[in-house]
């Protein structure tokens, strides 16, 4: 793993390039470095980036107040990669990590362009050689204490963080956390214009699936994330379970005061799903892995699902606070109820 020299951060890094090109510019002086005109110029452009700055955020407890937007941003899972994109903010991105399913097609070549600096979590050395000024978390381990990446040390190397509101705390996570997220982004960044089209056009998406499914019965679904002895599945504080009420069906865990936990499966066949809602990310299994596990378990024979086959496949992403859970809510509602849709 490349390290970098002790006490070398980007911050001392882009002091040493400013002290240089101070020095630069005094030398050329009379050749016109700097001239008024320039400095005019650049001082519009300046005061017209920074409209509306500076912007104080409270994310998860953590105050961070910017004078500008940010430009170099390190994005650490990919669902803040999705919506930074979305948002038309790939110029502001220099890295992202952890890619765990299917890009969106309309965001799949920009989010293919972008470098690539881990499989997984990144190391706090990998991050800082980007020279951030800014590192945009996805779950709660992209700021893993454990790991040297807290948001702390972030801070003592002179670059801010924002964590996915998502995880701020276990509270129950709804499409309300998703607008929220989108907007709260969009201020950061000087673009709330975007991010309100963003919403708005969100919005229309879940209204126009949910309007689709709204005469038709509830339909009792059971989430599948991993497991063999137990199942890990979404519980009551899940943003999955909004998802699945709003596309037609319900949630058979959702009194499970949690946002995933393990159930039994006596459990699961006593709650009797007509459909299983299969969780698709990286590391657990292919979708065909999964499906073929549930088919062959002699007590899940009965249950209805398993007996009609009845599978949604869900990109992870697609469940989380993002740009993602919107295009979720048709994805369900077609696998929930196909006959409303021809």
């Amino acid at each position: 793993m490349h390290t970098r020299p002790p006490l070398f951060t980007p911050a001392r890094k882009r002091g040493a390039r400013r002290t240089a090109a101070l020095a630069l510019c005094t030398a050329l002086l009379a050749a016109g470095c700097g001239s008024s005109q320039d400095t005019a110029r650049n001082g519009k452009a300046t005061a017209s980036r920074a409209a509306g700055f500076p912007v104080t955020i409270d994310n998860c407890g953590v105050k961070t107040t910017y004078d500008k937007p940010p430009s170099r941003v390190v994005t650490i899972h990919q669902h803040p990669a999705e919506l930074m994109l979305s948002l038309g903010l790939k110029d502001r991105m220099v890295g992202t990590a952890f890619p765990d399913s299917a890009v969106l097609p309309g965001l799949a070549k920009d989010y293919a362009s972008l470098p690539e600096l881990a499989k997984k979590e990144p190391s706090f050395e990998t991050v800082l050689d980007k020279e951030p000024d800014l590192v945009y978390g996805g779950y709660g381990s992209a700021f893993d204490e454990k790991e040297g990446r807290s948001r702390k040390a972030f801070r003592d190397a002179g670059i801010d963080t924002h964590l996915n509101r998502e995880y701020c705390g276990k509270k129950r996570v709804t499409m309300d956390d998703t607008y929220a997220e989108i907007r709260t982004v969009g201020k950061i960044f000087g673009v709330s214009d975007r991010a309100d089209r963003l919403v708005s056009d969100l919005k229309a998406r879940v209204d126009k699936a949910a309007k689709t499914v709204a005469d038709e019965p509830d339909v009792p679904v059971f989430v599948y994330d991993s497991g063999d002895k137990t199942a890990f599945t979404a519980g009551g504080k899940s943003l999955g379970t909004e998802l699945i009420r709003l596309a037609g069906g319900k949630n058979v865990f959702a009194d499970l005061d949690d946002v995933f936990g393990d159930v039994s499966w006596e459990q699961v066949v006593e709650r009797k799903p007509e459909v299983i809602a299969i969780y698709d990310y990286a590391g657990a299994g292919s979708i065909e892995q999964k499906k073929e596990f549930l088919l062959a378990q002699p007590a899940l024979k009965d249950v209805p699902a398993i007996r009609n086959k009845r599978f949604v496949v869900l990109p992870l992403t697609a469940t989380l606070v993002g740009v993602r859970s919107a295009y979720a809510v048709g994805d369900l509602a077609r696998g929930i109820h196909p006959k409303s849709f021809g």
